[in-house]
């Protein structure tokens, strides 16, 4: 039995028995029961709204705190962890990038509003620890997993083995933006994305085009809208590899140097647009006048940015979203049954194009 204790004056101490949810029940006048729904979250029987408000009110005014290992003890380790969610993110960058906090945003607000909670968020290198790896990757810890964008480190055998492992230990897996054969996964369509801007592009005539960007399926994209388009492929000048604010200012960069400015710009991501300009602006290269630019992923500072640019809007939020609620309706399975969900993308224009 856990205490706590009370200082009275001149040094006295007494012995506080710690408040428990029959306390806590006692006061709001419900069963002890009813106390245990609305601290679990517990989905499976309803609470008039007044009687949750009414018990909630008493654990803030008593201060009760759960008991997480008479929790885990009444419960059962697998059950107490049933409503837990791990996240496992590539790097510390995904914290600081915008695009990947939306998504984050969006696994928080779901796992919140269906009464789930996030267990750990943790980057994929710290899963070679075999001590940490065995702490956390099982049922008794987290109910369901989420591996959110780790095509850009899952690399070597030695990594893909890791995944094999997890997939062995947690059944309810989802893979937020990047395909992981035999396990279920939300995202969008990278190379259809890239085909629209490339297409907007082309439709206006503001070509030849360069594309800056992420090397995956974005670039087998504007290729494709060339071949829709009947543009000659020579007004296809370059591609050059960029996927933040610095590389994307650098590869414009190299391209003026080199005498390849181009009339229109494909680029894989808004951070990628958003360097391009800074470098444009810089040079005092009018956007679109003379150089017409577009980009994918809709993060908040491509509606500000001067001028504000032309993107395909990415569903960020709504992806982090899903997820959860793969996990929490039962359909993160694995296998042939896996499910692979691609969320639509629509154009936004604005003044870069």
């Amino acid at each position: 039995m856990q205490h706590v204790l009370t200082f009275f004056g001149k040094g006295k101490v007494l012995m506080q028995k710690k408040v428990t949810q029959n306390d806590v029940a006692r006061e709001a006048g419900v069963t002890r029961s009813m106390v245990s729904y609305v601290i679990s979250g517990n989905s499976e029987r309803s609470v008039a709204p007044e009687t949750r408000e009414r018990i909630l009110q008493v654990i803030e005014r008593l201060g009760y705190r759960p008991n997480k290992a008479a929790q885990a003890l009444q419960q059962g380790n697998e059950a107490f962890a049933k409503n837990k969610i791990g996240v496992i993110i590539c790097n510390a960058e995904v914290f600081i990038r915008p695009y990947y906090a939306e998504i984050l945003a969006g696994i928080h607000t779901a796992a919140h509003k269906n009464n789930y909670h996030i267990g750990f968020i943790r980057f994929f290198s710290e899963l070679q620890n075999p001590i940490l790896f065995n702490e956390l990757i099982h049922t008794e810890e987290i109910g369901g997993l989420i591996l959110v964008s780790l095509d850009q480190c899952v690399k070597s055998e030695a990594d893909k083995k890791i995944i094999e492992q997890i997939k062995q230990r947690i059944p309810k897996i989802v893979c937020v933006e990047w395909l992981y054969n035999g396990l279920s996964s939300v995202g969008f369509d990278r190379q259809n994305a890239a085909k629209k801007a490339a297409l907007y592009i082309l439709n206006k005539h503001f070509f030849p085009i360069a594309y800056i960007g992420e090397t995956d399926d974005r670039i087998s994209g504007v290729f494709q809208a060339f071949a829709e388009s009947q543009v000659e492929i020579s007004n296809f000048i370059s591609q050059l590899p960029a996927d933040n604010l610095s590389s994307g200012y650098n590869a414009i960069s190299e391209l003026d140097s080199k005498g390849k400015m181009p009339r229109g710009i494909v680029c894989g991501s808004d951070e990628v647009a958003i360097g391009v300009l800074h470098y444009l602006n810089e040079k005092k290269i009018a956007v679109p006048e003379q150089v017409a630019l577009i980009s994918i992923d809709n993060i908040e500072g491509s509606a500000y940015a001067n001028p504000s640019i032309t993107t395909i809007n990415v569903q960020k939020t709504q992806m982090g979203a899903r997820a959860v609620e793969m996990i929490v309706s039962g359909t993160a399975v694995q296998g042939e049954n896996a499910i692979n969900i691609s969320l639509p993308t629509n154009l936004v224009v604005r003044e870069s194009s």
